[in-house]
């Protein structure tokens, strides 16, 4: 929660955040994400504007999971942009804004905790790799392709093994 006494309801005063906050919980999908207290890093504006306060700026976040092919352990920075508007109390909305999906100043306090999780989860990867070309563990028995080059395995067709079984050299007729 941000306080936002001093910029008042006056259009045009504006102050900066620099500011390391511990991350919240559950910001992230399943194989990737923001560790719960982990560092962000905010250098954010806070613009004082007729309908609100616009909150603007940067976030550096440390991401860590695990690549969704070999599942080796993945970790980065990850700078995300932010830009949104918190409506003061008692603001109207035209007809086409749904009041719902607006975020609100209340008793003069932002709470950017769903800002900072709408940017930084869509930012994430859907399917994370620790590279492109990583090829992966083998479907069959596990083993990292990287490490066996030319990996693979025999898989007959259980309805054809009789005929398998006729085209075997050592076979007695």
């Amino acid at each position: 929660m941000l306080d936002v006494k001093d910029l008042g309801r006056s259009p045009g005063s504006m102050r900066t955040l620099t500011e390391h906050v511990p991350a919240p919980g559950d910001l992230g999908v399943a194989l990737i994400g923001v560790q719960e207290g982990s560092d962000i890093e905010l250098d954010l504006r806070l613009e004082a504007v007729h309908e609100g306060i616009l909150v603007s700026g940067t976030v550096i976040v440390e991401v860590t999971g695990e690549c969704g092919r070999c599942l080796d352990p993945l970790a980065y920075d990850l700078e995300v942009n932010v830009q949104e508007l918190f409506f003061y109390e008692g603001a109207q909305f035209s007809d086409g804004e749904d009041e719902e999906e607006q975020y609100r100043i209340e008793h003069d306090l932002i709470d950017l905790e769903p800002v900072l999780r709408d940017a930084v989860v869509t930012m994430l990867p859907f399917q994370p790799v620790c590279r492109e070309d990583c090829q992966g563990l083998c479907s069959e028995c596990g083993v990292r392709l990287e490490d066996e080059p030319g990996h693979h395995h025999e898989v007959v067709d259980p309805r054809w093994a009789a005929l398998a079984d006729l085209a075997k050299p050592d076979r007695q007729n």
